[in-house]
């Protein structure tokens, strides 16, 4: 296993530290324009050529502002909305079945907001809703996020015996003064006592949710948050960095500029936690992501079979993925489509019998070529010429002669080789593989992007 200590070169990180798109996407969302709708939606669909489906449920309600949370939510204590929205997801499902019948569905995930702002009853509803609409697999794997904080061990029992297996619980930090000024205070004794629970109840798997830059964070107490989670011993462990961007999201402006830790701190914060969890054990699954040595996503990661879609990564191979709710993102065969973000419009659409699908992007031959490309290099840091030149029927090398020319800046800092049957990127690169997948971006040439995107370190 490689020692995180290769990933830190600081000469190599201060010379590609530039602003890059995550590329859970290719085109990203910055493509996404008006010119897509719920007939592109359809059209993809009948046209796509694989008959497995992901369903993603956008739950938009949380309890409590975050003040770290770029998410689309909407803070609420009325139940009753929740009900509402319920009535609205049946009309999109409805909507959407008829297009879907021939699929199977082996994924379901429920994001926000906070999926657990529903009750047991009107998560009940939820899924029979989409078990009456779709043809679910007998071993669909089911996944939801939940906010500790308003959920106790009998709710987790109650997603058990819906068929959830996989659960995301937001630890983020677990220090008070951080908590307090992010306003999320919440007991880590719970947060173990649910974890624990959840193996218990059948949970195969359960992810905890780290972010490091945080207010008020340092190396001493970011070593004793990693110390909690990696005692609770969760199968997978997400290490995010928080973006501040007060311009864009109001509720990061309640986070004073001063209170966050120096870029020189934050790397820190992010080398220390990356050395920590790989020498306890964990793989580092592509850019982000932890697991478990025997975790499918590691063993897929190890095969080479990793895939990367709008939730992250996955073992899932290439299935489209239909999502349904305010604010969600479809990815189907040649599109992306995504619904409104605001919920009243989102409702108006659905009143009116107009689109749902209101932005999103058709897909030419040139971005599905791209997308294979760069997937394969943000998933597996390699990829196979002979398998693109055979899927697409190109000459790699003639058709990539500039996206081939922007990697020698990588190849002489031997972080990138290119040979006639692959490219392969040294695994000391990771932390750069958003920036080498930019050399296939065809979007980026015409047009600087990249004070859009987040730093990549």
């Amino acid at each position: 296993m490689i020692q995180t200590p290769d990933f830190f070169d600081p000469a190599l990180l201060n010379k590609y530290n530039l602003n890059g798109p995550r590329y859970t996407s290719y085109p990203t969302a910055l493509e996404f324009n008006n010119e897509v709708n719920d007939t592109s939606l359809v059209a993809a669909a009948t046209d796509s050529p694989t008959r497995d489906l992901s369903l993603y449920v956008h739950i938009p309600f949380c309890h409590q502002l975050c003040y770290y949370c770029g998410c689309n939510k909407i803070v609420t204590r009325h139940a009753d909305k929740a009900d509402r929205y319920l009535d609205y997801l049946a009309k999109e499902i409805a909507l959407r079945q008829k297009a879907f019948k021939h699929y199977k569905v082996g994924q379901l995930h429920l994001g926000g907001g906070s999926p657990s702002f529903f009750s047991i009853e009107q998560h009940t509803r939820l899924i029979t809703m989409l078990k009456q609409a779709f043809d679910f697999k007998a071993n669909a794997e089911c996944s939801i996020e939940i906010d500790p904080r308003h959920v106790d061990k009998q709710y987790l029992t109650g997603l058990a015996n819906l068929g959830y297996k996989r659960l995301s619980i937001g630890v983020q930090d677990i220090n008070f003064d951080v908590q307090q000024a992010i306003n999320r205070i919440q007991s880590t004794s719970h947060i173990a006592e649910l974890v624990s629970h959840a193996r218990e109840t059948g949970f195969d798997s359960v992810n905890l949710d780290l972010i490091y830059g945080l207010p008020h964070q340092t190396e001493q107490t970011f070593k004793t948050t990693l110390a909690a989670v990696k005692a609770m011993d969760p199968e997978r462990i997400s290490l995010f960095s928080y973006a501040h961007l007060p311009d864009r999201f109001a509720a990061q402006r309640k986070i004073k500029e001063e209170w966050l830790p120096s870029a020189q701190t934050k790397l820190a914060l992010m080398k220390l936690a990356m050395t920590s969890l790989t020498q306890t054990g964990y793989a580092l699954i592509g850019m982000d992501h932890f697991a478990k040595q025997n975790d499918e996503l590691a063993i897929a990661q190890q095969r080479g079979e990793l895939h990367r879609n709008f939730q992250g990564y996955t073992t899932l191979g290439e299935l489209d993925m239909l999502g349904l709710g305010v604010s969600s993102i479809s990815a189907i065969y040649d599109m992306y489509g995504q619904n409104p973000k605001a919920l009243n419009e989102y409702y108006a659409a659905l009143d009116a019998g107009t689109s749902v699908v209101v932005k999103g992007t058709q897909l030419s031959r040139d971005d599905m070529i791209r997308r294979d490309v760069i997937m394969a290099l943000m998933c597996n840091l390699q990829v196979s010429i002979a398998d693109i030149e055979e899927k697409w029927d190109i000459d790699f090398y003639p058709y990539f002669a500039e996206s081939i020319d922007k990697l020698t800046p990588f190849i002489q800092d031997e972080l990138v080789s290119v040979s006639a049957t692959s490219i392969d990127v040294d695994p000391k690169a990771r932390l750069l593989i958003r920036i080498i997948s930019m050399s296939f971006d065809a979007y980026l040439a015409g047009k600087l992007h990249q004070q859009r995107y987040s730093r990549v370190i």
